[in-house]
């Protein structure tokens, strides 16, 4: 089964994220020739592309996996989804 991951390219100044799904643990043999760094596994799409979106060094609400899973089940409520 994929798991989804956000994988962090360019340099440490400058860097875009993506999310991604893969169906083993990425590694720096099969993903480092394409990534800085990888942060997951999610367990939902939503949750990856909250980390994509919100997350950041610098950004204390979203240090983990888990703190962005939660915000994108808050945020699928508030948009009417269900719990």
């Amino acid at each position: 089964m994929s798991r989804y991951y956000v994988g962090i390219r360019g340099n440490k100044k400058e860097h875009t994220r993506e999310v991604f799904t893969a169906k083993k643990t990425p590694t720096a043999e099969s993903h480092g020739h394409k990534y800085l760094y990888v942060i997951g596994p999610f367990s939902t799409k939503e949750g990856a592309e909250v980390m994509r979106d919100y997350g950041d060094p610098w950004n204390p609400h979203f240090q983990h996996v888990s703190d962005a899973e939660a915000f994108a089940r808050k945020l699928k409520l508030k948009k009417g989804g269900k719990k």
